[in-house]
């Protein structure tokens, strides 16, 4: 099959033949029919990820259509369409059976503990307990985005943000991530702060229901956030990941409001400072979000069908396979507009 590979951390990946994966006894391949180029995989193949091994195929998002199945797999057959949440879990750890199979212990990630979806095929361990179905009505490119960045963004906002209707909700970064948050924020209700330098991002968080946007290249971006919103956000994302940007995040907040992390955020000394006299002084609480697990996507999908959300509108890009070591090589010093999706058998 052909794949994206990297030989070495930042260095052009290139296309090329590679042997096909076989399915573990558990697990599934799956034909990529479309797969999102995303943040994360920058990070992996910067070397910022401890679990890659060179060298490596990088993709996580992802949708296709069930090409082999392993033979302890009881759910699923062959032709099956589907999607996966980027944390693969094991079903069997304590958390798995807390039902946090999103912070599994034993969890596998493609792109990341071994190749990924930049491929024409992967392989996905524990199939029964991570594959969720796509509907027909569904295509593959809006499913790809949902492993990752939608899903992830649909619970930082609604299982560790916790938003209610009316609340000010701020979001630093409008890449995929920030996007799918500034949507679903505004779906359920809250009124939406979109954070970013390029224009574009917030011309899209405009369009997508937010009603005040912020360019911290004109000034500080929390003091914009406090005076917007009459003292601050109840809720507020980092959903970028830096030091600026979560520091932002927390100083932006009202008092007693909530800040959760979402964008990764690798540094030299493995911390990132953030106003922690504030987070005392004001009572602030301080969240991690890490995707979302298989079992709890059937109340987003049931927004997705009824169109109350829109992922597909966060599509903005489609390329081919050859076309994708030069676009995971530029999203350091330019994100993205929106999503891109990688279609692997074009």
């Amino acid at each position: 099959m052909r794949a994206v590979v990297f030989e070495r951390f930042g260095e052009r990946a290139r296309v090329r033949d590679v042997p096909e994966p076989v399915p573990a006894p558990g697990g599934v391949v799956v034909r990529v029919e479309a797969t999102g180029l995303c943040r994360s995989d920058w990070h992996g193949w910067m070397g910022h990820d401890p679990d890659i091994a060179l060298p490596h195929v990088p993709g996580h998002e992802l949708a296709g259509v069930v090409e082999a199945v392993g033979s302890d797999v009881a759910r699923w057959r062959a032709g099956d369409r589907v999607t996966v949440p980027f944390v693969c879990a094991c079903g069997s750890c304590p958390e798995c059976a807390a039902g946090q199979q999103q912070v599994c212990r034993r969890q596998t990630q493609p792109g990341f503990t071994h190749w990924g979806s930049f491929a024409e095929y992967v392989a996905l361990e524990n199939a029964d307990v991570n594959l969720v179905a796509v509907p027909e009505e569904l295509s593959f490119a809006t499913a790809a985005g949902l492993g990752c960045r939608f899903a992830t963004a649909f619970r930082a906002v609604i299982a560790q943000g916790r938003v209610a209707p009316g609340e000010w909700v701020s979001v630093h970064g409008c890449g995929g991530v920030g996007l799918s948050a500034v949507m679903i924020a505004a779906a359920a209700g809250a009124r939406v702060v979109a954070v970013d330098t390029a224009p574009g991002a917030l011309e899209l968080a405009r369009r997508f229901g937010a009603e005040h946007c912020v360019d911290p290249a004109r000034g500080s971006a929390a003091d914009a956030v406090r005076e917007l919103t009459g003292g601050g956000a109840h809720l507020s994302l980092d959903a970028l990941g830096s030091a600026g940007t979560a520091a932002a995040s927390v100083a932006g907040l009202r008092r007693r409001g909530r800040h959760v992390q979402v964008g990764l955020l690798p540094s030299v000394d493995g911390g990132t400072p953030l106003p922690m006299e504030r987070v005392i002084g004001w009572e602030l609480e301080v969240l991690g979000s890490h995707g979302m697990a298989a079992h709890a996507y059937p109340p987003m999908m049931e927004l997705v069908r009824s169109g109350a959300l829109r992922p597909d509108l966060l599509v903005t890009a489609t390329i081919p396979l050859a076309a994708a070591p030069a676009a995971l090589a530029a999203m350091g010093t330019a994100p993205g507009r929106g999503v891109t999706i990688v279609r692997p058998l074009l």
